[in-house]
């Protein structure tokens, strides 16, 4: 089965082409970052407008690509919740189209569960159940995958996403967007034992998250240096603040990977690209005798593929829609 598959609900235009869930024909990406970048950050109507500027003409070029022609295509995947609205309506729109003009099914996809699902593409021997922590620029999940439909939260943040918090201080110290590459980058020459910052926890609530206080408190000795006539090493903060939001992550995660007895452990989203990250996450799987699945870092931001790998799976449990299909700025992973 050959899905035609769409992704705009931020600031990636991308169109691909994927078989049966796991294997890539194209994925075709226009990115939007030297737009954004003057600006610091993503721009939500100028982000909607580059989308209708380029997704007809990377449908096609996903085609040629491919070697396909339009009849080859089985059904239309789409991104229809969590984004910024307007932009996951012009994805939703043009599928619609697309799919009624082709005569074949379409396929609502939540984003996260197209994060989730790029492992898939990557590793073709994973299925679940198994736990996923997806993390990037607007969310922090530990998810049970107990099917390819079926995903129960076990924790997420109370406040601020990690990714979130990677791109303010990384704006705050300089860096060009989109700030956590650059952060990543600066950690990796940095000391992280120079400044010490906090980790949050929610009382209560061992497998939740909170990064507001972390961001806080980083952002903080930033301005305080800079009112003190202070020098701030920017390597050693960048790494000290990648040790503080992975000694978030990790612990919580190994616990939740011992509460529910699996020994495969997904990673996905933009901050799974993290090398430190990766690393502490390699670290204590294998010293917990457990499977890590890191998808390759071309799939961990938001791409194409990834919403026709879920896509087929949602399709297979009969997960279709019509022409009244709606775009969503919220919506939790397991609804439906």
């Amino acid at each position: 089965m050959k899905i035609l598959s769409v992704e705009s609900s931020c600031d990636e235009t991308a169109v691909a082409l994927v078989e049966d869930g796991r294997k890539i024909l194209c994925d075709c990406i226009a990115s939007q970052v030297p737009v954004h970048r003057i600006y610091g950050g993503v721009v939500p109507e100028i982000a909607s407008r580059k989308h209708i500027e380029a997704i007809y003409g990377l449908a096609d070029e996903a085609l040629a690509r491919a070697k396909l022609v339009r009849g080859d295509v089985d059904a239309v995947a789409v991104t229809y919740a969590p984004g910024l609205i307007g932009a996951v309506l012009v994805g939703v729109n043009f599928a619609k189209a697309a799919a009624l003009a082709l005569g074949v099914p379409l396929i609502p996809v939540h984003h996260i569960r197209g994060h989730i699902a790029a492992n898939y593409l990557a590793y073709p021997e994973l299925e679940p159940p198994f736990l996923c922590l997806v993390v990037s620029g607007g969310h922090s999940l530990i998810v049970d995958v107990r099917d390819y439909t079926d995903l129960k939260i076990l924790g997420t943040t109370r406040d601020d996403a990690a990714g979130e918090c990677f791109d303010k201080v990384a704006r705050v110290l300089g860096m060009p967007y989109p700030g956590g590459a650059a952060l990543d980058r600066t950690a990796q020459e940095g000391d992280e034992t120079r400044y010490e910052l906090p980790v949050g926890h929610v009382t209560g609530s061992e497998l939740d998250m909170s990064f507001s206080g972390l961001k806080t408190a980083a952002l903080n000795l930033i301005h305080n240096a800079e009112q003190k006539g202070e020098t701030v090493s920017v390597p050693d903060l960048c790494a000290s603040f990648a040790r503080a939001v992975s000694e978030t992550l990790v612990p919580r995660t190994m616990r939740a990977l011992e509460l529910t007895g699996y020994r495969k452990l997904a990673i996905a989203g933009g901050v799974a690209a993290n090398s430190r990250i990766r690393a502490d996450f390699l670290r204590e799987t294998a010293a917990r005798g457990a499977a890590l699945y890191a998808p390759p870092l071309s799939l961990c931001g938001d791409n194409g593929a990834m919403i026709g790998a879920q896509g087929y799976y949602e399709y297979l449990a009969g997960h279709t829609a019509g022409q009244d299909l709606n775009a969503y700025a919220t919506m939790a992973i397991d609804a439906r």
